[in-house]
């Protein structure tokens, strides 16, 4: 009997110590892997255990890991070369649409028919989407090569976003667009790039002015977060989900390249902040946070 109670324990002992080398082993692997996924490192996760099972799972992982950074650099080079890309077709692009300008003015000063100044017209108005496209890729592919370039400082934020306002204003009055302006009187400071806001800023006006129904709510609040909200009948919520995608554009914003949203987060994001967007009951709103 008491050899059986003996062993009894001796297998009990033994369960313990392999459950507790065990544990040892998956905390060793959660460190690692969590290590290995957020740094740059070609080193396999090792543990202490000699359980077979253990061993397995750490090779299987580290299996997994290797697919998974190959996939990385392989990706990260075509990102890369797809945003060189862009940059030298922009550039190359903006010599012959200068020549087009140039040709177009001298037709404009000779006689034509009615027809002909109609397609001229056509031309012209074609030729000037072209341009904004070309000089929108440039920002995009010039704002996601930034991160490094940007200074983030202490700024206040309420004159940057009253001098947005007030370089828009003339073209918002144009559009039938007379805003509301709730800025908090509290210094907001943040750390930001000052120009890099100001574009963002720049973004979600010209949003406003294609999407807006009329009305334009903006506000600053105390804690630094900022709001445009529009009533808009051309947008849904699935076309919202999508603002902030490279190239999107809805139905009435054919005459967009569909980048403005797209660069504002890219600079809100590398200025550590966050911007999202909702649609309720007809209002569009986006908010950004710091």
């Amino acid at each position: 009997m008491i050899w059986c109670l003996a062993a009894a324990l001796v297998i009990i002992a033994a369960l313990a110590i392999k459950i507790y080398l065990m544990k040892r082993s998956a905390v060793e692997i959660k460190e690692q892997i969590g290590e290995k996924l957020t740094q740059d490192t070609n080193t396999p996760i090792c543990i202490s255990s000699t359980d077979r099972d253990m061993r397995a799972l750490a090779a299987e992982l580290n299996d997994k890991l290797s697919l998974l950074r190959a996939e990385y650099i392989r990706y990260s080079k075509g990102d890369a070369e797809l945003k060189t890309a862009v940059t030298n077709i922009s550039h190359d692009l903006r010599t012959p649409i200068a020549a087009i300008y140039g040709y177009l003015d001298f037709l404009k000063q000779e006689e034509k028919s009615e027809k002909a100044e109609e397609y001229l017209e056509i031309i012209s108005g074609r030729t000037e989407a072209l341009k904004q496209l070309t000089e929108e890729l440039l920002k995009y592919s010039s704002a996601v090569s930034s991160q490094e370039q940007l200074v983030l400082e202490d700024i206040v934020i309420n004159g940057v976003l009253e001098e947005s306002i007030l370089s828009y204003y003339a073209v918002m009055q144009e559009h039938g667009i007379t805003p509301t302006i709730n800025i908090t009187e509290k210094r907001v400071v943040c750390k930001v790039d000052k120009k890099a806001l100001a574009r963002v800023y720049a973004n979600l006006l010209n949003n406003a002015l294609k999407y807006s129904s009329g009305d334009l709510v903006i506000t600053l609040a105390d804690d630094g977060t900022t709001e445009f909200s529009n009533r808009t009948d051309s947008l849904d919520k699935l076309q919202v989900e999508k603002l902030f995608d490279r190239f999107y554009t809805v139905e009435n914003g054919k005459s967009s390249s569909g980048l403005g949203l797209s660069i504002a987060k890219v600079f809100i994001e590398q200025m550590n902040g966050n911007i999202s967007a909702d649609y309720i009951d007809g209002i569009l709103k986006i908010t950004i946070k710091f």
